[in-house]
């Protein structure tokens, strides 16, 4: 019963991790119209049936299936849990067009895949069950929290790439505005010249007032989607300078300024906090080693010196 335990735990491993690899590389394409695209690029008459004979098996069977249970786990999901999910995934730049349905499964499929393994390990090595049962529940655990701490990791680290490039991308949009091309045109210079989140940002909100969508709904839009109080200024400092028709390059210039200045403060700000946070590892760390090597040598000498002590007395 044991060896045919740990045989099932570990194709279900295998499984998952499978389904994990296929979920994170086509999270929203559809691989069915991907192929229909690119048959009528090439112009051949072929039929649905032969489409479907020409995708991989992957494609045919895998994904089909990691659908379905996506759609299993929606009907179970609160409403809320999804919300929250889609908006930590906007925030975090829709990284791979996951939905939160497909969050969700990929959480699940680790917190299955990381308790069978952990039970299987332990099982392999005589534990008892008890204590199986106890590395199942933690693999469990960890495996529900690793997507999300992953997520949140992902969020910040966004957030901190747009907070140092938007000083740099205030100024060149004050020099493209200073030298007559429109607040658009600035915005589209900064989209094409870097590739950050917020130069994807800006081509983003270009996109959609091509599309119909006002500036100002636009970079509101934005806003949301960043949520960086630094963007969120910014966009409400323009916006107020288009409804009341004072000068948009005088705006970017005083901008400009602030975050630049904002910058200068977090990193004195950090710098302040440097001394504390080295407390810890100089008093556990550093110092214990320090100590060894100091007095190591004189601890030697004098066991040494009692041990002769001993032997002569």
């Amino acid at each position: 019963m044991p060896t045919l335990f740990i045989l099932l735990a570990g194709v279900v491993a295998v499984i998952i991790i499978i389904a994990s690899i296929f979920l994170l590389r086509r999270a929203e394409d559809d691989p069915l119209t991907v192929r229909i695209d690119e048959f009528a690029a090439r112009e051949e008459i072929v039929s649905i049936e032969e489409i479907e004979l020409s995708m991989p098996i992957t494609d045919r069977i895998f994904i089909p299936i990691i659908r379905k249970f996506s759609d299993f786990i929606i009907r179970f999901t609160p409403q809320k849990s999804l919300e929250q999910t889609t908006r930590q995934l906007q925030l975090a730049g829709n990284p791979r067009n996951m939905s939160a349905a497909n969050f969700w499964m990929l959480r699940i499929l680790a917190t299955v895949g990381i308790s069978g393994l952990l039970a299987m390990m332990m099982l392999r090595n005589g534990a008892e069950t008890g204590r199986v049962l106890l590395w199942a529940l933690g693999g469990a655990a960890l495996g529900f929290m690793l997507p999300a701490m992953f997520l949140r990791s992902m969020i910040d680290r966004r957030k901190q790439a747009i907070i140092k490039k938007l000083p740099d991308a205030l100024d060149l949009m004050t020099i493209c505005v200073d030298a007559g091309l429109t607040f658009n045109a600035a915005m589209q210079k900064v989209a094409e010249k870097w590739d950050d989140p917020l130069s994807t940002e800006f081509g983003r909100v270009i996109y959609e007032m091509q599309l119909g969508k006002s500036r100002r709904q636009s970079l509101k839009d934005m806003s949301e989607r960043i949520d960086v109080p630094d963007v969120t200024s910014f966009i409400a400092a323009v916006l107020q300078a288009e409804q009341l028709g004072v000068g948009i390059g005088k705006v970017l210039r005083i901008q400009s300024e602030q975050m630049r200045v904002r910058r200068r403060q977090r990193a004195e700000e950090k710098a302040q906090q440097a001394p504390v946070k080295m407390t810890f590892p100089l008093v556990f760390l550093i110092f214990p080693s320090i100590f060894v090597v100091l007095l190591g040598p004189a601890g030697i000498q004098v066991a040494r010196s009692n041990a002769v002590k001993g032997v002569t007395g």
